[in-house]
């Protein structure tokens, strides 16, 4: 069980230095050889969605103001 949180905890990190864009070609290479590929794109979907509800959300606050 562990080894599972471990990957989905690497995906986590992987995702978000995706989002950012810098990561180097060897971290990445390093990270992707030791995650669950289905984790990743379950973290790639949460992360776009908290991604456009908090720009919605923003948005609206911003108008509203």
């Amino acid at each position: 069980m562990g080894s599972q949180s471990e990957s989905f905890l690497r995906s986590i990190k992987l995702v978000g230095w995706s989002f950012l864009g810098i990561r180097s070609k060897q971290g990445y290479q390093q990270d992707l050889a030791k995650v669950n590929p289905l984790h990743v794109m379950l973290v790639g979907v949460v992360a776009a969605l908290l991604l456009v509800v908090s720009l919605i959300g923003l948005v609206n606050w911003v108008v509203a103001k």
